[in-house]
């Protein structure tokens, strides 16, 4: 009964939902499933959500569940009621659905509802009603639902892919990896040469890095979801993409080469066995070559075969190798024959034990470091299991048990065998077995004279073919059966052969389905219920073939471990980056690490890497840092919550709070811009023009005003944010966007000045486009444009107007809303006024944000070696000559010449250019040209004048024969329009704009960029009307973009006069006195001679900073070189003579050293303050 009222209501949902019931018919249907569902009380359902949330918000729902008014419904005291919690209400109890990142195929997302859906209203189309039963799969999540527990889908499920546990699936295999022809052909070499101490010390060791690494790896994987992937996956989720793809990439390809390298030690023990028995193939190294083929190709139908198959015979394998441990201890309790004596066997013998405790070094490798190298190799491989972490049942509890108690067991065999062997076997042994001698003979030395064996001839001689130190198959000779001995190096070379095709095939697998690299995608492909690389298996193979067929692997095994240890550095690193970060995301339930032990790990990884083979270690890192750089520079667009965006965040974080301890210079000021853009995307070319000059140097802000009731505009305000973040990049814009709620436009942009920025990096320019349909626009919006003009000044803001002839806005080929109070007229849309209120019609894509295609603007092509032009008409604090400057210094205006134009007065021409050219060389901006207008008081033509009077003849209150009450009344309904009064008080302004106008044409008419003071107007005595005229006239008919450019009146330049330091030593001889001389000659000079006087500070110009006996450097502002004044106080105490005079090469060095310290410490700020005119 349960599943069929399941069944009939999901049913009566899509129904419901398609519109195909009448609201009658569906309202008295969920009624009666209501009545079915509510007596389920056994049943497990799938979801939590009353009848109004599937009915929606257009109809009305039926009685809720829990209205105690109706009866028949449930009530306070019914079994149902009591025992299920949280099922009669929107709200949702917790499960851990609501917390995973993906879904079952075919099966129902359970979501918990927005905050919309609890704290406002649910309507049709909201979050709950459109989610609540959509079964189309998800793509962002990783766990999924619960299934449903009888299937009510009548679908059969899937067949359910193998997984393993963390003793098959971790522990074994790992083991199995680790172990491998060292420990059975090399541990007694190394017990011979470096001693039992020694060789457990090297063992030690080589766990101590692997036990760090595998504690790393166990918190790495218990913090949160651990899916396929392996290394890279854990690697790359914990410091991102770029340094978890390039190790991605180099680990697949050591582990597909790793498996031509434990099949070539396979092969080449085979030929051994040919070679003994007189049974080669062909010759050694096409044996090798045959062999390893045939071997390489078996273990890839095993892979093939599935993970099932490929347990089963690592498994097989692992039987094998502790049937060869056991029969190799079973060897050494048996009492040695005299073939195994003459070889140096004589069972457990303390004084061979205590001969064997101190090293004996022989040969080229005879050192601890060499025996290191050679040993370190045999203790990696802890990374088997972690490989296959899309394998594993529970990858958080498989991970840290299975390869903690691989490394634990692993490690016990090697001490064991080490300590075992060096108990048994004497280092010297000749095999000969007529060499015995009778005990007690004086003409006998060693230890087995005293087992009634001479070896004395072959140890003096060197000579000796077996015994410890020179038989590399003592453990086979030690044992009691041998063949069981070459059973387990087959078992330990094929399993870690097996091992590293998987690893490598399921890394590559992840890494392919990322796309960090191009052209990769193709070996992503996955096959059967396991979802199987068989790509990656094949081109696995091929590579294992390809170095196979080589035959030789002496150069490339180093490589390999080195790969090998820069996952193991970074995997440690990984670790410690995410407890340093302090990432309230590092939950690790894992516990038993530290920061500091992974830090630790990390170093000694790659300490190793050098000490094993330093040039395979530069070409390791080379290989590294060469992917890394390639990920860098493509930026794929990934989020994993990596623990570099943590320490970003740290960094921002306290920078941020570290300013607040600076007070503000003006050597540091920057310009730091709010733009008044709407929607980025609208007015490229103004986001264009403030992004290039503050792009690297300071703080761009573009603010949107959201105009309307906040509720109406509250979804579309989270719905755009990220796709203008997105625009903003995509063209390469380095700006933050903020957008506002509010009535009007005014009060929006109010909040923005007052709220934008955080602490010290907050906008002190406001930059705000000119509105071009001022004249036909409702005047209301012409008194908020200049209401924000007059606001930006009350803020102690400086302020920018841009004004370009063909407009600034495009959005009327967007099909998307535009603020009409800044150019609804450029759209073809007719702004409406509703008295104070302003509405914003039409929505906004944001994916169409991203799409849109890119406006091309002039301050984003070559401007070529066209002209600037600067009208530093008034003293504003330095901004009109600041932002030029700043935007000269870019590629694409560097080829503009630079032009200053200033007022003057006809009869003192020459001494003001003399004193403007003075004064901007004390700013060192560098500009090319200044030019005196003499003629801006002239009055301007007449036709021009009449122009301007027709322009503002629409806004004239015409109050000369009304009386007074008439015009009281009359400027209170229209604040925007002009008395008689006004127009007569501000007739020289008027006129001067009208004039200026003419200069601009006459002589900027072919600039590229054209910046002019921008004129105020008082506030309460120039109606807007007037101002927007001004301003219309002042940049009409120019056919470059126009800068109107006001600063808030404080300094933003400083000379090099008052307290600003100077370099005296820098003058050259004989020209301290020709300052004059120079300021007279014209345009700026870049020449060295200019040097001088552009660091020229008035009275201590001559002063000499080593003058008298026993000079001190102080920071005294007087006396003290210039160098003070970009190095800190205390950088400057630590150059100090206390007693006698510095000899001359001495003082030249010192000012010499401080000269470049100084112009290093000024370059390296990028500060805007930094300007020399020498650029040599």
């Amino acid at each position: 009964q349960g599943h069929v009222a399941i069944s009939k209501i999901r049913w009566w949902v899509g129904q419901h939902q398609a519109r195909a019931l009448p609201p009658t018919l569906s309202r008295d249907l969920a009624r009666q499933l209501w009545a079915v569902w509510a007596n389920l009380s056994a049943c497990s359902l799938l979801g939590r959500f009353t009848i109004s949330t599937l009915l929606g918000g257009d109809e009305p729902p039926p009685p809720a569940a829990y209205d105690s008014s109706h009866p028949s419904h449930l009530t306070h005291g019914s079994t149902f009621y009591m025992r299920t919690f949280g099922y009669n209400t929107i709200d949702v109890v917790p499960a851990y659905e609501h917390y995973a990142n993906s879904t079952l195929p075919g099966e129902p997302r359970k979501v918990r509802p927005t905050l919309a859906d609890l704290h406002s209203f649910l309507k049709e189309g909201s979050h709950l009603h459109a989610l609540a039963f959509d079964s189309r799969p998800s793509h962002e999540m990783t766990d999924g639902l619960v299934e449903d527990e009888a299937g009510t889908n009548g679908e059969k499920n899937p067949e359910e892919p193998v997984r393993f546990g963390w003793v098959k699936g971790v522990m074994i295999r790992c083991m199995l990896n680790i172990w491998g022809v060292i420990l059975y052909l090399r541990l007694p070499w190394i017990t011979a040469q470096a001693g039992i101490v020694l060789t457990w010390i090297i063992i030690l060791l080589s766990v101590m890095v692997t036990s760090i690494t595998g504690l790393s790896i166990s918190a790495i994987s218990t913090n949160g979801k651990v899916k396929s992937g392996g290394t890279y996956f854990l690697i790359s989720r914990s410091l991102g993409p770029e340094l978890g793809g390039s190790i991605g990439l180099i680990f697949a390809f050591a582990n597909a080469v790793g498996v031509a390298m434990h099949t070539v030690g396979f092969a080449e023990t085979v030929q051994d066995l040919l070679q003994e028995y007189g049974s080669p193939i062909v010759d050694p190294t096409n044996d090798i070559r045959i062999i390893g083929v045939v071997t390489v190709t078996v273990l890839l139908a095993i892979s093939l075969a599935g993970m099932e198959w490929e347990s089963k015979a690592q498994v097989l394998f692992f039987l094998v190798i502790m049937v060869s441990f056991a029969n190799y201890l079973v060897g050494t309790l048996i009492p040695p024959s005299e073939d195994k004596a003459s070889k140096g066997f004589f069972s457990y013998r303390a004084d061979i034990f205590a001969q064997n405790l101190v090293p004996d070094w022989r040969g080229v490798d005879g050192s601890f470091f060499g025996m290191f190298s050679i040993f370190f190799p045999s203790a990696t491989g802890i990374l088997a299991g972690a490989n296959i972490s899309g394998d594993l049942k529970d990858p958080a509890v498989a991970i840290p048990k299975g390869t903690l108690m691989a490394i634990f067991w692993t490690t016990i065999s090697y001490l064991a065998i080490s300590a075992t062997i060096g108990s048994c076997v004497v280092r010297d042994a000749s095999g000969i077995l007529n060499d015995t001698v009778t005990p007690g003979s004086g003409a006998c030395e060693g230890l087995a004279c005293g087992y009634g064996w001479n070896f004395t001839e072959c140890s003096q001689q060197h000579s000796c073919r077996y015994g410890l130190i020179n038989h590399y198959q003592t453990m086979s000779m030690v044992s009691g059966f041998a063949p069981l001995i070459t059973a387990g190096i087959f078992g330990a070379t094929l399993s870690s052969a097996l091992a590293c095709l998987v690893s490598a095939a399921k890394v590559f697998q992840c890494l392919c389905i990322d796309q960090l690299y191009p052209l990769i995608g193709f070996f992503g492909k996955g096959y059967g219920k396991n979802n199987e690389p068989v790509r990656g298996y094949l081109l696995a193979y091929a590579i294992a073939v390809a170095f196979i067929i080589i035959a030789e692997l002496n150069t490339i095994a180093p490589i390999i471990s080195n790969f090998f240890l820069c996952s193991y550095a970074l995997i440690n690193f990984s670790c410690f980056h995410a407890s340093i970060t302090n990432s309230p995301g590092w939950r690790p339930s894992f516990r038993y690490y530290s920061k500091w032990a992974a830090l630790f790990g990390a170093i000694i990884s790659v300490v190793i890497m050098f000490l094993l083979t330093w040039w395979a270690a530069l070409i390791a890192i080379g290989v590294v840092l060469f992917l890394l750089l390639y990920v860098i520079y493509k930026k794929p667009e990934v989020n994993w919550g990596s623990s570099v965006q943590a320490g970003s965040y740290n960094l921002a974080l306290s920078y941020s709070v570290g300013l607040n301890e600076v007070e503000d210079h003006i050597k540091n000021y920057r310009p730091q811009c709010l733009v008044l853009t709407g929607p980025p995307n609208f007015r490229p070319a103004l986001v264009d023009f403030v992004g290039t000059f503050t792009r690297n140097l300071s703080l761009m802000i573009c603010g949107h005003v959201l105009i309307g009731p906040r509720k109406q505009r509250m979804p579309e305000l989270r719905l755009i944010a990220n796709g203008h973040t997105k625009w903003l990049n995509k063209r390469k814009i380095k700006a933050f966007y903020s957008d506002v709620i509010a009535e009007d436009l005014r009060s929006g942009v109010q909040i923005l000045m007052q709220a934008a920025g955080l602490g010290r990096m907050k906008p002190n320019i406001l930059v705000v486009g000119f509105k071009k349909n001022w004249q036909s626009a409702h005047p209301a919006t012409v008194e908020d444009y200049i209401g924000i003009l007059h606001d930006a000044f009350d803020f102690n803001y400086s302020l920018c107007v841009m004004r370009m002839r063909e407009g600034l806005n495009i959005s009327k080929v967007m099909q998307a809303h535009i603020n009409p109070v800044f150019d609804p007229a450029e759209d073809g849309k007719e702004a409406r006024a509703g008295g104070a209120r302003l509405s914003v019609s039409g929505t906004v894509d944001p994916e169409g944000l991203v799409q849109e295609e890119q406006a091309s603007t002039i301050f984003q092509s070559e401007q070529g070696k066209k002209t600037i032009d600067i009208y530093w008409l008034f003293d504003d604090g330095g901004l009109t000559l600041l932002i030029p400057y700043l935007l000269g210094r870019k590629k694409r205006w560097s080829k503009c010449r630079t032009r200053v134009f200033v007022g003057g007065q006809i009869n003192r021409l020459d001494q003001e250019r003399k004193a403007i050219i003075s004064l901007l060389s004390k700013f060192r901006l560098g500009f090319h040209e200044v030019h005196i207008l003499p003629d801006i008081n002239q009055k301007p033509q007449a036709e021009h004048t009449k122009r301007f009077e027709d322009m503002i003849a629409p806004f004239r209150l015409n109050d000369g024969f009304k009386d007074e009450a008439t015009v009281t009344e009359m400027r209170r309904d229209c604040p925007w329009k002009i008395s008689d009064e006004e127009i007569n008080k501000n007739r020289v302004k008027s006129l001067r704009q009208v004039r200026l106008n003419e200069i601009l044409l006459d002589y900027s008419r072919d600039a590229a960029l054209v910046i002019i003071t921008l004129p105020i107007g008082r506030k309460g005595k120039c109606p807007s009307s007037l101002y927007m005229a001004w301003l219309e006239t002042l940049s009409q008919d120019l056919r470059p973009p126009v800068i109107l450019i006001r600063g808030n009146q404080e300094n933003l330049e400083k000379g090099h006069g008052g307290h600003h330091w100077h370099f005296p030593e820098l003058i050259p001889q004989g020209r301290k006195g020709n300052q004059q001389k120079h300021q007279e000659e014209g345009p700026l000079l870049r020449e060295p001679e200019r040097l001088a006087e552009l660091l020229k500070d008035g009275e201590g110009a001559a002063s000499e900073p080593f003058s008298g006996p026993g000079p001190t450097l102080t920071p005294d502002k007087a006396k003290a070189p210039s160098g003070n004044a970009c190095l800190s106080r205390a950088a400057w105490k630590t150059i100090s003579w206390q007693t006698g005079a510095p000899s001359s090469d001495l003082r030249e060095s010192l000012i010499q050293e401080q000269r470049m310290l100084c112009l290093w410490e000024l370059k390296k700020k990028n500060s805007p303050c930094w300007k020399p005119n020498f650029e040599q």
